[in-house]
C-alpha cells in the first residue's frame, strides 16, 4: 500500500472514490476534492482523515489546491443527462487538462475513464481488448458520455507527453461496494420488487469489487509511463446482469424481474479482456459471488422478509447505465 505520499483524489465523494480515499488516508496525506453539493459529503471525507477542497471542473480554480502532490488520482467525471456536449467537454477534457496541468510535477496520475469508450461490438460476449475501436456507446440517459470520455483520454495523453508525465489511463467495467455501483442498483430493485433494466439478453460485463480497486490502484499508478499507457480496469470474471441478479433474488429469497430495452447503436455488454490488467496487478482477490454476498450482507444484516424495503441512498442508480 502507499505509505508517507501527498495524493490529490478528484470526484473524492464518487462512489469509487471516497472508498478509494478511506483506504489510502491511514498511510498518506490525501487531498479530496469535489463539488460536494451535499455538505454531508465533505464531512463525511474529512472524517475519513480526508483534507476536502471545492473544486468544480467546469469551471476550476485551484487557488486552494495545492501543487506539490506525488500522486493524481483523477476519478471526477461529467454524469449529467441531456445532450450538453459542451458542459461534458468542458469538465471531463478541459478539467482533466486542467488539473494535469496543475499537478504536472507529480510522480505520476491516474486517469479514469470507462469501457463505454468502445465501439460497441454485436457479439454481447465480446472482450473489448485496450486496442479494440473506439467509437459513441449511444449510453441512453448520458449521451455525452462516451464521447467526452474519449476526448478525455485524448487529453490526458496529450498532457502526458508536454508535461514529461507518467499516465496510466484505466477504463473502469462495472465497480460495486458497499458503497453503491450498478449491481447494487440492481440487488434493491430485486428486494423491491422493481424490474431491472437490461440492454440484451444476456448482458455480460466484468464487475469488479471496491475492495479490489483499492488495491489495484498502486501498481497501475506504478505502470504510468510516458506516452500514456492504457489499461482495462476490470474483474476477471466475465458476469452477465441477468446472472448476478439471479443470485441476488437467491440470497435475498425474491424472484428478479427483468425490462428488457434494446436500444440501436447501444452495447449489448461490455464484458472486458483483463489480460493486461492481469500482468500488472495479478488476479483480483473476491471473486463476484463474495463480493456481491459480502453486499448483500452489507446492505441487509439482518436478511431480507416481506416487509423488508431497500435503504434509500448509496445505490447510484445513474451508474446502470455506465459502462
Amino acid at each position: 500500500m502507499l505509505r508517507g505520499k501527498k495524493i490529490l483524489v478528484t470526484g473524492a465523494n464518487g462512489q469509487i472514490a471516497f472508498p478509494i480515499c478511506e483506504y489510502l488516508a491511514p498511510e498518506n496525506d490525501v487531498w479530496g476534492v469535489a463539488r460536494f453539493s451535499d455538505p454531508a459529503s465533505r464531512a463525511r471525507l474529512e472524517a475519513a482523515g480526508v483534507t476536502a477542497r471545492f473544486l468544480d471542473l467546469d469551471k476550476p480554480d485551484f487557488t486552494d489546491i495545492p501543487d506539490d502532490f506525488d500522486y493524481v488520482l483523477h476519478l471526477a467525471a461529467y454524469l449529467s443527462p441531456g445532450k450538453d456536449y459542451e458542459a461534458a467537454l468542458r469538465t471531463n477534457a478541459d478539467g482533466t487538462g486542467l488539473v494535469l496541468h496543475h499537478c504536472r510535477r507529480a510522480t505520476a496520475a491516474l486517469v479514469m475513464t470507462t469501457g463505454s469508450v468502445y465501439d460497441p461490438n454485436p457479439d454481447p460476449w465480446h472482450l473489448y481488448r485496450e486496442t479494440d475501436p473506439l467509437g459513441d456507446g449511444h449510453l441512453p440517459i448520458i449521451p455525452t458520455y462516451s464521447i467526452s470520455k474519449i476526448a478525455e483520454e485524448a487529453v490526458a495523453r496529450s498532457c502526458s507527453l508536454m508535461f514529461e508525465l507518467p499516465v496510466s489511463i484505466v477504463r473502469m467495467n462495472v465497480a460495486y461496494g458497499r458503497n453503491g455501483g450498478m449491481a447494487v442498483y440492481h440487488l434493491d430493485s430485486v428486494v423491491d420488487g422493481r424490474p431491472v433494466p437490461v440492454r440484451w439478453d444476456p448482458s455480460p460485463y466484468s464487475p469488479i469489487f471496491q475492495d479490489d480497486v483499492n488495491w489495484q490502484i498502486e501498481p497501475l499508478l506504478g505502470a504510468a509511463t510516458t506516452p500514456a499507457t492504457i489499461i482495462n480496469f476490470a474483474g476477471d470474471e466475465a458476469v452477465s446482469i441477468q446472472e448476478w441478479t439471479a443470485y441476488f433474488g437467491e440470497l435475498a429469497g425474491r424472484t428478479p424481474q427483468f425490462r428488457l430495452d434494446v436500444v440501436d447503436g447501444t452495447h449489448r455488454g461490455v464484458a472486458i479482456d483483463v489480460s493486461k490488467r492481469l500482468a500488472i496487478t495479478g488476479p483480483c482477490r473476491t471473486d463476484w459471488r463474495t463480493g456481491m454476498r459480502l453486499v448483500f450482507e452489507s446492505r441487509y444484516p439482518d436478511g431480507v422478509t416481506a416487509d423488508t424495503v431497500a435503504p434509500k441512498g448509496a445505490a447510484h442508480s445513474m451508474e446502470q447505465t455506465t459502462p
